[in-house]
């Protein structure tokens, strides 16, 4: 049986004397869809940094996509965090003064990716969330929803097996959002995991599955 792409086992994150994550478990497959949801201040921002290795539980395990990461170097986190996690957030990133296709080769230029083909990936990456028309455009000249789609190309460079999203659609109207939203349902479609941090039903609802995180301890709803 294939190992899941998130397993949270008893997980653990302590500042000082305040307890953020309480004894969280949770497994998430390949090709899930997954929304966090809870109020300000319940834990979510923690979690989203342990889950992108930005952060490290105080106990407990979290292994991903088999490798448990609780254990590895920085240099080995780090490594791990550019090759097998993607990451979208509510503001968008991208740089004014670079076009959208430069924006989104700009998400190799840390990882240890050969430049070959570089352009020829970060086209791909574009063409997959319907933006092929815009390649040559500044961030300015595109709608929010635009953006947001451009931000997400620039994550899927690299071939991630985890998208995580914090508020994706923080920055957007309704038709835009929806717009988004429509892309994530594709992107699962065609086997991408995805663990959505929001606040916004519209955006839970429309998740496979909706877990909700309360002073530190994850629900399963």
């Amino acid at each position: 049986m294939a190992e899941p792409v998130i397993a949270l086992e008893a997980l653990t994150k302590e500042f000082a004397t305040v307890r953020a994550l309480s004894d969280v478990s949770l497994v998430v497959g390949a090709c899930d869809y997954v929304a966090v949801v809870g109020p300000s201040g319940s834990g979510k921002s923690t979690l989203l940094n342990v889950l992108g290795l930005l952060d490290r539980p105080t106990s407990g395990s979290y292994r991903l996509d088999g490798v448990e990461t609780t254990s590895l170097g920085e240099g080995e986190r780090t490594r791990v965090r550019g090759s097998r996690i993607g990451f979208v957030f509510q503001s968008f990133h991208l740089l004014p003064q670079r076009s959208v296709v430069e924006n989104v080769m700009l998400a190799e230029v840390y990882g240890g990716h050969p430049r070959r083909d570089r352009r020829a990936r970060a086209l791909a990456a574009l063409d997959r969330v319907s933006l092929s028309h815009r390649v040559g455009y500044l961030p300015d000249r595109l709608s929010g929803g635009e953006r947001q789609r451009a931000a997400i190309a620039r994550a899927l460079m690299g071939a991630p097996c985890l998208l995580l999203c914090d508020e994706p659609t923080g920055n957007l109207d309704s038709r835009n959002t929806e717009a988004v939203l429509d892309l994530f349902d594709e992107l699962r479609e065609q086997g991408m995991t995805i663990v959505v941090i929001t606040h916004e039903n519209e955006v839970s609802d429309r998740a496979a599955r909706r877990v909700r995180i309360t002073d530190g301890v994850l629900v399963e709803e």
